[in-house]
């Protein structure tokens, strides 16, 4: 028996019109391997706006998990 995992199927351009510019930006430095504290000092925001923003971002795209954020930010090419 083996686990597989899946992608939540959202395409580039439904997530480019759902994410703001700062979700997206926030989600490039997470799934670039940056910490919350390293991505708020990269952008010029506190650790808890880009808190945030990432759980805006699980919310809209109905992902429960860091990990799933950043498997879906390299699928789209962010």
């Amino acid at each position: 028996m083996s686990l597989t995992l899946s992608i939540p199927q959202v395409e580039a351009t439904t997530t480019a019109t759902v994410l703001a510019p700062r979700e997206q930006e926030a989600l490039r430095h997470i799934a670039a391997g940056c910490t919350y504290v390293q991505t708020a000092r990269s952008m010029g925001l506190s650790r808890h706006t880009v808190d945030a923003y990432l759980r805006r971002i699980r919310t809209k795209l109905g992902i429960n998990t860091t990990a799933e954020m950043v498997r879906l930010a390299v699928s789209l090419g962010l």
